[in-house]
């Protein structure tokens, strides 16, 4: 009998490793490239998976977020965040939604903008989340991802009121801060913010959100505290990313979402250097308006251009004061598109890779990097 019962507990031990073992024990995030749009896959630790944005109509974006889903093994999408109602940021949601199902969708509630194809696209959104579970999301609700701490920051026009544990200070860079004319579309400010926590890595991804705005959500108190890493606001346009907010979140990384020829503007590289505690930058795409002031080693991009193409962007001068500016959108690259993937640990610890050539950097958790540099 006590053989037995020695049996039963050493195959059940022996299932119960075996399935420790086999769980995920990382926080991973695929930042996927959609030629300036936006999408992100999330994966938790527990294998509940969360989508932000679908980037912009047709297959080639869908194709590329089913790439990623299908890398990190995933056959649903448990929550699919649409940040806003522009076509870079929710134009593949119902190509994407015949590939895989979507579970639960969630927003800000109704557009503020009247655009014929955003009327258009909210019918069909409708049809689509009729058959699933939908959430008009306000600041201050969590969305229920096991393992992970994902709070809603800023939705609809309006932030977060009661700080996060820990935050609340005042914040010292909103009496520099100068507020600017609104010369974007009003549906950008009405963006679904969120703060992610696994353990001690903090993540913030703000969507489109526009420069004023972020000073509604940082001032006069900081009700966020600082991040690990910062999905750079509205591709890095110049529209948004104010010190008042990156300096104030103190990221270690950040990570721009940009396109050949949008975003990534020269104020925001000057903003994004001159942060306390930055240690790296990582874009999508070489900034054809950063050059090789701005831009970041080629290592930390993940898709450039054609040595060709470089070396006559890198020669040909700047064009003199006054002259027209180029086009924010070109046309995106040919040939295959690479994203950058995040792998947090709960201790704070951070992996940032590169697939298109697999260059890779850890970053130690802030308590263990005071403690090796005090």
């Amino acid at each position: 009998m006590r053989a037995t019962i020695g049996c039963v507990l050493t195959l059940t031990l022996m299932v119960f490793t075996a399935r420790a073992q086999g769980q995920q024990q990382t926080l991973d995030i695929y930042i996927v490239d959609v030629e300036g749009g936006k999408a992100t896959v999330f994966v938790s630790p527990s294998g509940e998976s969360v989508l932000v944005d679908t980037g912009s109509p047709g297959d080639r974006d869908v194709e590329r977020i089913m790439a990623a889903v299908t890398d990190a093994g995933l056959e649903q999408i448990d929550y699919l965040i649409s940040t806003h109602y522009h076509g870079d940021h929710i134009g593949g949601l119902q190509e994407l939604a015949k590939r895989i199902p979507i579970r639960h969708f969630l927003d800000h509630g109704p557009t503020v903008e009247e655009q014929e194809h955003v009327e258009g696209f909210q019918e069909a959104y409708a049809s689509l989340y009729g058959k699933a579970k939908h959430t008009v999301v306000t600041p201050g609700d969590t969305v229920p991802v096991a393992g992970l701490e994902w709070r809603i920051v800023t939705a609809a026009g309006k932030t977060l009121q009661d700080p996060l544990s820990g935050a609340g200070q005042p914040n010292p860079y909103c009496d520099d801060f100068e507020p600017r004319e609104n010369t974007g579309d009003p549906e950008n400010g009405q963006s679904v913010g969120s703060v992610v926590a696994y353990g001690e890595f903090r993540l913030i991804d703000l969507g489109d959100l526009l420069w004023n705005n972020e000073r509604d959500l940082m001032c006069p108190t900081n009700p966020i505290g600082t991040v690990d890493l910062y999905l750079t606001s509205h591709h890095g346009l110049d529209q948004s990313g104010s010190a008042v907010l990156v300096h104030a979140l103190q990221p270690r990384v950040a990570i721009t979402q940009n396109g050949t020829r949008k975003g990534a503007a020269e104020q925001t590289f000057r903003i994004l250097h001159a942060s306390p505690g930055l240690e790296d930058l990582w874009q999508l795409h070489w900034s054809h308006t950063g050059g090789i002031e701005y831009n970041p080693a080629g290592a930390f991009i993940a898709n450039v251009e054609e040595p060709a193409a470089l070396a006559t962007i890198l020669t040909t001068p700047p064009p003199p004061p006054g002259a027209p500016r180029r086009g924010r959108r070109g046309p995106g690259h040919t040939g295959p598109a690479h994203w950058i993937k995040v792998s947090a640990h709960a201790d704070g610890t951070f992996t940032v890779t590169n697939s298109r050539n697999d260059f890779s950097k850890t970053y130690p958790s802030r308590s263990r990097d005071r403690e090796q540099n005090p």
